[in-house]
């Protein structure tokens, strides 16, 4: 990020509430003569908007502006953290107090050397998403989505599609001088249709976005998204009742990644391994995958939703390597569980907001290309589901065990894709279903940019993805034997 970016970001959080770097000096002054281990305070603003169409027409309509800081005193395992809507020094000073007060004895410095302001890779964009169309071509682009939904099939009856985008600031001071900043644009596109044929009525969805503005929805976008979830719901209007019981199972490119995002990524946060609540306690260096497994962590892809250029404790954001060829590598940190840890930050503390204290969070997590064509996956299949699409999902982080519905599966006959299923859920323990994993595709794909997670109570973007895979056995759960 340029130095211009890093003043429009400082002009924005501090001068424009008359605050300056001498006031951020004196509220470190108040948290660090009790000599806590470390402290930093987290600035935010974000504009946020969404509209949403259903029945032909726009029927919300929001727009919002938050801003605010928090702040937070670390003494060993203990944090203090409290955050104010108020960026006036007085407010500061008593977010500061409180959360000081929560903290017990430490090893800081009192002081603070002159502030270092450090440099923000450039990853996406920094203009506003929510200036680049007007009021009337955000009306124009979901009433678009609308007319190519029913244009596609006469059994569509339904459609609802919603756009949103936020540009969030945020400026960043720690413990130990240094001052980072960041902007963060981001949008979304959502498109669902409800079909009906012979009483049936069966639903189908589609949707992306980026780290960008609303230039990335072009009407071949737009078309595309609107294409798929139309197709959706007709095979689902077609599907048959799916089996039950043990048998092969493929998933699809793509968003099925999610399935690795719930059952693995969450296992190999640090704050559940510093606490040996993670089915991979104790496994680093040990095989837990077949070797055709290579699963990262990469917050530095451009302009993907999953990711930061700095994240929220202001690390930079890197490329994790969590699984090499089946052997468990590392784990994606923060500052605080890698300093109980002796390990180094991954860039993976992330927050909601400012309201909300940072913990270690994924961004894009994907499992890399293997050398299999995926025409080949299929057909290595005497008989089986192919799992396209996920909805939702129960995940046991000390277990691994986990229970996923598939939106949109098909039966493998004989080596060939045959009829669409509905019903059928994939169920297994996470680190048991990537030591079954025969065959890798060489087609990876990330999802749209549609992913949320949530943690704690805590939702931020994220990203995932994975080429075509074939788990040789997992338990389907189904309506037929």
């Amino acid at each position: 990020m340029s130095q211009e970016m890093i003043h429009q970001v400082t002009d924005t959080l501090l001068i424009s509430s008359g605050l300056s770097l001498q006031d951020i000096d004196r509220v470190f002054s108040k948290i660090l003569c009790s000599n806590v281990d470390s402290a930093d305070l987290y600035f935010q603003s974000v504009y946020h908007e969404s509209w949403y169409l259903e029945e032909g027409i726009v029927k919300e309509g929001s727009y919002a502006y938050d801003r605010g800081v928090g702040i937070r005193v670390i003494s060993g395992e203990k944090t203090g953290y409290a955050y104010s809507d108020d960026l006036i020094l007085p407010a500061l000073e008593d977010a500061a107090a409180a959360a000081r007060s929560i903290s017990r004895l430490g090893n800081a410095s009192s002081s603070i050397q002159a502030w270092k302001r450090a440099q923000t890779p450039v990853i996406y964009s920094s203009s506003n998403p929510l200036d680049s169309l007007t009021s009337q071509q955000k009306v124009e682009l979901l009433n678009k989505a609308d007319q190519l939904a029913r244009e596609a099939s006469p059994k569509v009856t339904q459609v609802m599609a919603s756009l949103s985008s936020s540009y969030e600031q945020v400026l960043i001071f720690n413990h130990d001088g240094s001052c980072h900043a960041d902007i963060r644009p981001l949008v979304r596109f959502s498109v669902q249709v409800l079909a009906e044929d012979d009483g049936k009525r069966e639903g189908g969805s589609c949707g992306g976005g980026l780290r960008g503005d609303y230039a990335h929805f072009s009407e071949t976008l737009i078309k595309d998204y609107v294409t798929k979830a139309v197709a959706q719901a007709l095979t689902n209007l077609e599907a048959v009742p799916a089996p039950a019981g043990l048998m092969p199972v493929v998933l699809g490119p793509g968003w099925p990644g999610v399935l690795l995002h719930e059952a693995i990524g969450h296992g190999l946060e640090g704050d559940f391994i510093r606490k040996k609540t993670s089915a991979f306690t104790d496994k680093l260096g040990q095989r837990v995958a077949s070797d055709k497994c290579t699963i990262v962590d990469n917050a530095t892809l451009s302009h993907r939703r999953g990711s930061v250029a700095i994240d929220d404790e202001g690390t930079i954001g890197q490329n994790t390597m969590l699984i090499e060829k089946g052997i468990l590598r590392g784990f994606m940190q923060d500052k605080l569980n890698a300093r109980l840890m002796g390990v180094s930050p991954t860039g993976n503390g992330r927050r909601e907001s400012y309201a909300h204290i940072p913990m270690p969070r994924m961004t894009n997590t994907y499992m890399l290309p293997g050398d299999d064509d995926p025409a080949d996956i299929i057909r290595s299949v005497k008989k089986g589901i192919y799992a396209v699409n996920f909805g939702g999902g129960e995940v046991d982080i000390t277990s691994g065990k986990f229970v996923f519905s598939a939106s949109e599966a098909y039966l493998i006959e004989d080596g060939k894709i045959t009829r669409p299923i509905k019903g059928a859920t994939l169920i297994g323990n996470g680190p048991e279903v990537l030591t079954k994993v025969t065959m890798v595709g060489n087609d990876l794909q990330l999802d749209p940019g549609v992913g949320v997670c949530g943690k704690d109570g805590q939702s931020v973007p994220v990203g995932v993805g994975q080429p075509t895979l074939k788990v040789s056995e997992m338990v389907v759960g189904g309506t037929q034997v």
